[in-house]
């Protein structure tokens, strides 16, 4: 389960956010490519955009479920 108190500075400010999980698979990027991006000097995700309609919400919520170690969350 992500944690926010573990998040990557990276992220913009919100509910949505990526922590320090996270293993640079790259699939919430797939799922949601308006939402999250690598930092590839650092080698992980992070959301560049909050979601705000339901469509990005279930879009966003898809990227979280398909994370395999569990690093985004939803409770920023």
């Amino acid at each position: 389960m992500a944690d926010k108190n573990s998040r990557f500075k990276d992220n913009i400010l919100g509910k949505y956010y990526v922590d320090d999980q996270c293993i640079a698979c790259d699939a919430c990027c797939v799922e949601a490519p308006k939402f999250f991006t690598m930092n590839d000097n650092d080698g992980h995700a992070y959301v560049m955009l909050q979601p705000q309609t339901p469509a990005e919400i279930e879009e966003a919520e898809n990227a979280l479920a398909a994370c395999p170690v569990e690093a985004i969350g939803n409770n920023g």
